[in-house]
């Protein structure tokens, strides 16, 4: 029956045959039979006209049943059910005079025809869809079943819709390689570099600046459920607290905790720092790394003492520096040898920075002495006593002599060379003050003094800083006599600056403990530094005078900088530190080579690194205009979103962030429609024949202050493929010649 076509059985092959007999014979079978009735002429359309022992009979054709003359009906061989006709995995599908056999899908006829009759031994066998390329589609693997097959999706795939297995028409599913997608962000952590989505792929994260944590970097990977692990870092801010307690030292300067911050210390009275200047730094661990040096105690030896001028002592010292006044206590004790004044104790002090001191004391005459000399706590000294006599005083009664000693910084004593007890004298003081630094400064007073005693004490109220006259004259005298002497006040020990605070960033007012309208001068010590910029280092010292009680002063700072500023009135000796830290402002311009394209591809941009010349500079991003956007576009926006966001592409998309640690120092290139992240960004294709423009934008952030700077890299025209997208659009179109031609071929 050939391939089951209609009419195709073997009656249908003798009709031809038993035709051209007919006219061969000339129409010999249109003869009468013996009762004169032509039968031949008689036979069904589906019979044929046969000669038997003598006679002429009508037989139906194969495939049919019937007298041959009014009936020949088609026979259904399919009667019997496909299995038994055509075999197993079969349907039959009866024909007039004939049957022909198909395989059930999935499987195929031995003689690989689509149709086929059992009688010369084609059978249906099951076909291997598996090796049929394509039929579980790109990432899937295929499983063969009798007479069907069902797909699975290979590592690093997933189905699209439902699970597996699946059936690619059925299902209306098909394997998809796993995308994780954007990974989870870590709360003040960011990524280090660039990462791909794809199963198995990793990003490592790290803790942004002033932040730590414990380990420092972790990582997270893509897995196979097509999520990413969750990270493992916890970033705490760095605050390293207060500073720690240093031996003997003082902490004399304001600090901050965060990272970077310096604590600096001063040995305290009687010791000292050999190795240099005590600092403690706080580290990126959250703790302050303690220096090395210490304080260790001064102990100052004195030498070579010695007697002048009867009534005068000098020594020297062995300390190889002196950087700082030091106060002797100078002891003293007399025996004297006539009845009146039998003893004479006395402590007195002086303060000198000298490296060879000298003192005259206001001694008795002719009375033995013992000088025990020492340093004042808290400085230690090896203590050193001298022993002498006073000559004599041969002088007349009540001549009107005296002399004058200092101790106490302000305090005068006054000798009368008279040996008359009780007699009243009147003194006259003459005092003018100047400061040496001020040109507006004057102290000037006049006072009498009336006392009995030989050895009177007068403390005068002087001035701190300030370089004093003091004439003494001795009224109402048979000789008068006067004496002049000047006394060089030190810096007041207590603090006259009170109430110091910043205002608009880079001012400073404060208030001072003084006499109304004196003039005083500030000695001003500043030096600025920058966390992320080791080798910025400010300093600057100057001085400004006013009478005013209530100063302010604004001072000329660079942005994004941690500042120590040391104020002192030249009146007292300790500065008041306080800390100031400026704002950033915008980042310089990007440095970008502007690219106007129409209708070509695209270059790359080239990324150079920029300046921190106002604040640390966070992360450099790459944004996606329509060019109709452009005039419209703020450079301090942040609501630009990234390409599979909600929002339409129409108003534009960050293409790529990198931080600026990510950043080379050499200039780096990035091609845009690379489709590759860069951060959390997906960096997409643009779309052909459209407008864009392209910006670099720069973003600096310090102190929860952001701020941004811009620049157009391109203006992009009718746009058409990148080199990528070229390359993957002929690959495409080579997978859909491939895919055509082999649909023809299975078809043919």
């Amino acid at each position: 029956m050939g391939r089951g076509v209609r009419g195709a059985g073997p009656t249908s092959r003798l009709l031809p045959l038993l035709l051209l007999l007919r006219l061969a014979r000339g129409g010999a079978a249109g003869e009468p039979g013996a009762d004169g009735l032509d039968v031949c002429a008689t036979c069904h359309e589906h019979a044929t006209c046969q000669q038997r022992e003598g006679k002429r009979i009508c037989i139906c054709n194969y495939g049919f049943v019937g007298n041959g003359r009014t009936q020949c009906v088609d026979k259904n061989e399919c009667q019997f059910g496909a299995t038994v006709v055509c075999g197993n995995h079969t349907s039959c599908h009866n024909t007039p005079g004939g049957f022909y056999c198909i395989c059930l899908e999935g499987y195929r006829a031995t003689n690989n025809n689509k149709t086929f009759i059992p009688n010369d031994g084609t059978f249906c066998t099951d076909i291997d869809e598996c090796e049929v390329a394509g039929l579980c589609r790109h990432g899937g693997r295929c499983m063969n079943t009798p007479g069907s097959f069902e797909c699975y999706c290979m590592d690093g795939y997933l189905p699209s819709n439902g699970s597996e297995p699946f059936h690619p028409t059925t299902d209306a599913t098909s394997c998809t390689e796993i995308d994780c997608g954007t990974p989870p962000e870590v709360p003040d952590g960011y990524i280090i570099g660039n990462y791909m989505s794809r199963l198995g792929s990793q990003v490592r994260y790290a803790c942004r600046e002033d932040f730590f944590s414990v380990p420092e970097d972790t990582i997270s990977s893509c897995t196979a459920q097509g999520t990413w692990e969750s990270p493992k870092l916890h970033c705490h801010e760095i605050n390293c607290g207060n500073p720690p307690e240093m031996r003997h030292a003082i902490l004399v300067e304001n600090h901050n905790s965060r990272l970077g911050g310096v604590a600096r210390y001063v040995c305290q009275e009687g010791f000292e720092s050999p190795g240099g200047k005590i600092t403690s730094v706080c580290t990126e661990k959250g703790t302050w790394r303690e220096s090395t040096l210490t304080c260790t105690e001064i102990l100052t030896k004195i030498n070579d003492v010695s007697v002048f001028n009867d009534t005068c002592v000098r020594w020297q010292m062995d300390s190889e520096r002196i950087d700082s006044k030091i106060v002797y206590v100078i002891s003293i004790k007399g025996q004297r040898l006539d009845p009146i004044e039998s003893v004479h104790e006395e402590r007195v002090k002086v303060t000198t920075d000298s490296r060879t001191p000298e003192v005259c004391l206001t001694l008795y005459p002719g009375t033995n002495y013992t000088v025990h000399i020492s340093i004042a706590p808290p400085r230690r000294s090896v203590p050193a006593v001298i022993g002498f006599q006073t000559a004599e005083n041969d002088i007349l009664e009540d001549d009107g002599i005296f002399n004058i000693s200092i101790f106490n910084e302000t305090c005068l004593k006054l000798n009368r060379h008279s040996k008359k007890v009780g007699s009243e004298h009147m003194y006259q003081f003459t005092v003018l003050g100047q400061r040496w630094y001020l040109d507006n400064f004057s102290h000037a007073t006049s006072f009498n003094f009336t006392t009995r005693e030989r050895v009177p004490v007068v403390c005068l109220n002087l001035y701190p800083t300030t370089d004093y006259t003091v004439n003494v004259s001795l009224l109402r005298s048979p000789k008068p006599h006067s004496v002049q002497i000047t006394i060089a006040t030190p810096p007041a020990v207590k603090q006259i600056i009170s109430n110091i605070s910043g205002f608009n960033e880079t001012c400073l007012r404060w208030n001072i403990i003084k006499t109304v309208d004196m003039e005083e001068m500030y000695l001003f010590h500043i030096w600025g530094q920058r966390w992320y910029q080791k080798e910025f280092v400010r300093e600057m010292t100057f001085n400004i005078s006013t009478s005013s009680q209530d100063p302010e002063v604004c001072l000329e700072l660079h942005p994004g900088t941690n500042y120590n500023v040391s104020l002192r009135a030249l009146s007292s000796e300790l500065p008041v530190v306080v800390s100031l830290t400026t704002q950033i402002t915008e980042p310089p311009l990007p440095e970008v080579e502007f690219f106007m394209v129409r209708g070509g591809p695209l270059p790359h941009l080239r990324l150079r690194k920029a300046k921190e010349r106002n604040g640390p500079i966070s992360s450099y991003q790459v944004l996606v205009l329509p060019l109709v956007l452009q005039s419209a576009f703020s450079c301090d926006s942040e609501g630009t979103s990234s390409f599979f966001s909600n929002t339409s592409d129409a108003d534009g998309y960050v293409a790529a962030e990198l931080l600026a640690k990510d950043v080379p120092d050499d200039a780096m290139e990035i091609p845009i429609g690379d489709r590759l992240y860069y951060g959390k960004y997906y960096n997409a294709p643009l779309k052909t024949g459209k407008d864009y423009c392209i910006i670099l934008r720069i973003t600096s952030e310090w102190n929860k202050v952001r701020r941004h700077s811009c620049a157009v890299w391109a203006q992009v025209k009718d746009s058409s493929l990148t080199l990528l997208q070229m390359v993957g659009v002929g690959l495409g179109s080579m997978a859909v010649v491939i895919i055509l031609a082999f649909l023809s071929f299975s078809a043919v």
